[in-house]
């Protein structure tokens, strides 16, 4: 079961929802680098009673030089209470390439929890 959110990111600052979108699915949202992160979203993988819950998502190097993608994240419940966090990376990503990544998280359930994305930078790889 993937459980998606709906991004409204309009720029680079500030706490905004992730993108679920994955590649293909429709229009990047707008707001420049943070556009390259086309979607990130929450894979529970859970089977036979063990909770297995993953993030996974898909950059899309929309600029003319080799990237590198950092940016930090929260999981929250419904209340607003922060679950878990973390920092993913994302490194030498040619232009217009498309890199997908996963890594597991330590939260017991996907129902309910929206992602949030709290940081985020591109940087051109050396």
């Amino acid at each position: 079961m993937i459980v998606a959110v709906i991004a409204a990111g309009d720029g680079d600052e500030g706490t905004t929802p992730a993108p679920s979108r994955t590649a293909g699915e429709g229009t990047q949202q707008p707001g420049g680098e943070r556009a390259d992160l086309v979607s990130f979203q929450l894979d529970d993988r859970s089977a036979a009673g063990i909770t297995n819950i993953w993030v996974v998502w898909t950059i899309r190097n929309s600029s003319s030089k080799k990237s590198d993608y950092s940016w930090d994240w929260e999981a929250v419940d419904a209340g607003g209470t922060r679950l878990t966090s973390g920092t993913q990376l994302e490194t030498n990503v040619l232009p217009g390439q498309t890199a997908r990544g996963e890594y597991p998280t330590t939260l017991k359930t996907a129902k309910g929890v929206r992602l949030n994305i709290t940081d985020f930078d591109r940087t051109a790889s050396p």
